[in-house]
């Protein structure tokens, strides 16, 4: 590729394009590697502006604080990360809050890529009272993020949660599992958690759960296209068929993401790809593996990655290191690099370890770091023979 994979530092605001623009050439760029339907998930919308990324991989680290201290971004900076996603508190998600994070991570030379994710809303998911509330409440947020100077967010459309079966010992190192046989399951987000066997009072359908999907993209979409944010939807973590009575039908496999995308029809509506929740499922349950997703859908539709691992498909697995899981992640690092994807990659997920996040963040980072590194020298490498 030809670029450092840390070295290109923040969005071209400068330099909007039209959707039509883009796909025509995205698939002059790509040479038709991209799905069909991928572009045309884009189609109808070539008064819609979108911003283009600057050039090169984004690497980064997730769920960092919203106010950081100077020791934590001392050692941001020491380890290399010029990225991150910000955590914060409910009462945080305002532009209030969103410049002055902003500001405090970008005075220590750090871009902030996206704050204060909104999602798994189970009065949206589920049609619950209070729906509409929610649905202007999520469009108030991208709002915000666009007067900010923050073009991405993740979002995960989930009912009742990620869910957990407790802690489990993985070379040493304590991290989170899922035992789908376990009588200890149960879901969990903002504090709220979700138990066995209905978690909403009764049971829903798929149908129920497409038309929910499809209410709140058609009144969100507009709003991300007017604002230029663009909003990477993530699997349902774990992408089994159906937990505590809510289907997990939409974004679990490769076709719902296919038909979820056609009905968004949106060039601000797209993917973020969680390798680790994807390998949760495996290429049986999810239709694809992560290089194929990357394949198909490329950075015309993908647009965050999360970079993690784990001990093995569903029906148990444990979180466990980059270098440790079932999957090999150089593939996927290859495969960004590849297709010249120019969106944000974190690390992710890791499980805990003597010293803390310090030693967590600094193990999983360089690590991933090495792997784009080597990446992008044997494209290189490549390219003069």
């Amino acid at each position: 590729m030809g670029t450092s994979a840390t070295d290109s530092s923040e969005r071209d605001a400068t330099n909007p394009i039209t959707s039509s623009d883009r796909r025509e050439f995205m698939k002059l760029a790509l040479g038709g590697a991209l799905g069909a339907s991928a572009l045309l998930s884009s189609a109808g919308k070539a008064s819609a502006i979108e911003y283009t990324f600057a050039p090169g991989i984004k690497l980064g680290s997730n769920d960092e604080p919203a106010e950081p201290t100077d020791d934590q971004l001392l050692f941001l900076t020491q380890i290399g990360v010029k990225f991150v996603n910000v955590d914060t508190t409910p009462d945080q998600r305002t532009l209030e809050w969103f410049l002055k994070i902003k500001k405090r991570y970008e005075d220590a030379g750090i871009k902030v890529w996206t704050i204060g994710e909104v999602q798994c809303i189970p009065e949206i998911v589920l049609n619950l009272p209070g729906r509409d509330e929610k649905i202007e409440m999520y469009k108030e947020y991208l709002r915000n993020l666009s007067k900010a100077g923050l073009y991405y967010t993740t979002y995960v459309h989930s009912g009742n949660g990620i869910w957990h079966s407790g802690r489990e010992t993985i070379r040493g190192a304590e991290a989170r599992a899922v035992d789908m046989s376990s009588p200890n399951l149960y879901g969990e987000w903002d504090g709220i958690k979700y138990h066995l066997p209905l978690t909403n009072g009764r049971v829903f359908t798929e149908k129920e759960i497409w038309d929910n999907y499809t209410y709140f993209i058609k009144q969100v979409a507009p709003v991300a296209e007017e604002v230029g944010v663009r909003i990477g939807i993530h699997p349902e973590d774990p992408p089994v068929p159906m937990l505590g009575g809510v289907p997990r039908c939409i974004f679990t496999s490769f076709e719902g993401y296919k038909k979820a995308l056609e009905i968004a029809n949106s060039p601000n509506v797209g993917i973020v790809l969680c390798c680790g929740t994807w390998l949760e499922g495996g290429r049986t349950m999810m239709g694809k593996d992560p290089v194929e997703m990357i394949r198909y859908f490329g950075p015309e539709k993908i647009w965050q990655i999360h970079f993690r691992n784990i001990s093995a498909p569903l029906p148990h697995f444990v979180e466990t290191f980059i270098d440790n899981g079932y999957y090999d992640m150089y593939k996927v690092a290859k495969a960004l690099v590849e297709v010249n994807f120019d969106g944000n990659v974190m690390w992710d997920h890791t499980p805990k370890v003597v010293g803390g996040r310090y030693s967590e963040c600094a193990y999983g980072f360089a690590y991933m770091k090495a792997l784009f590194q080597a990446a992008q020298f044997e494209a290189q490498a490549q390219v003069r023979a």
